[in-house]
């Protein structure tokens, strides 16, 4: 079934842009740790117009109900009208329609979850088969993502993975150990939010072949022999290794 994930660029266009990123995120080498450490700690997905929430309200009468946000970041729900619900994790709607609701009903129960998350994108760059941008359509973790674009190649770095998440006044490094999760430690399989970016990083290998092919490429151009070797061995599309 076709991937929703849009292509972003060729080969080797991708190839340079993992050199650049890998050499800007060197100076990086404190990359932040989560807030707690757990696999969520970086926060929750944060809703947003046009997302769809499903909302249920217990007990009887039992009123369930999908809602879309609107363009001014409301929902409209039974018994309380307009909830702000941009911004907010849906956890934060549902005890504010809880608070709200009691005023009805004393012992009204409510959740709300995510039913589909129409709102932000996700990036993922690097050493993965098929760079590229896609929609977060439900709630989605690190490990989902480099899925959807075929996986690693066999160059990347697994253990020092880097999502790089937007804040207020500059962007917070996490690192992510794609490693350690395949052999079953969740800690770093973050939960992400629109706007993130995963750059999956060459190992030393192969950032020395993408090195000696810049290098190389000016000569190749110029007498018409080539970096073959640098070119053939670390620069193959191989992808899929997730």
């Amino acid at each position: 079934m076709e991937s929703p994930a849009r292509t972003l660029r060729s080969r080797p266009v991708g190839c340079a842009l993992s050199l650049l990123l890998a050499l800007g995120l060197a100076a990086c080498a404190g990359t932040a740790g989560p807030p707690g450490g757990g696999p969520d700690a970086m926060g929750a997905y944060r809703v947003g117009p046009p997302d769809q929430l499903r909302i249920s309200i217990l007990p009887d009468p039992v009123i369930e109900r999908e809602v879309v946000v609107r363009p001014d970041g409301m929902i409209s729900v039974d018994l309380v009208g307009d909830v702000p619900a941009a911004g907010r994790t849906t956890e934060e709607i549902a005890g504010d329609i809880e608070t709200r609701i009691a005023r009805f009903k004393r012992d009204a129960r409510v959740t709300v979850s995510l039913a589909a998350a129409l709102s932000s994108e996700v990036t993922v760059l690097g050493e993965v088969g098929r760079p590229s941008t896609f929609p977060l359509s439900r709630q989605t973790r690190v490990v989902e993502a480099i899925g959807t674009v075929n996986g690693t190649t066999i160059f990347a770095n697994k253990d020092s993975i880097r999502l790089i998440r937007a804040g207020e006044g500059r962007a917070a490094v996490y690192r992510v150990d794609l490693a350690a999760i395949q052999r079953g430690d969740m800690r770093t399989n973050y939960v992400l939010q629109g706007g993130d970016l995963i750059y999956v990083p060459p190992g030393i290998m192969a950032s020395i072949g993408y090195g000696l092919q810049g290098l190389l490429f000016p000569i190749q151009q110029l007498f018409g022999f080539g970096a073959s070797v640098a070119t053939t061995v670390y620069t193959g599309g191989a992808g899929g290794a997730l």
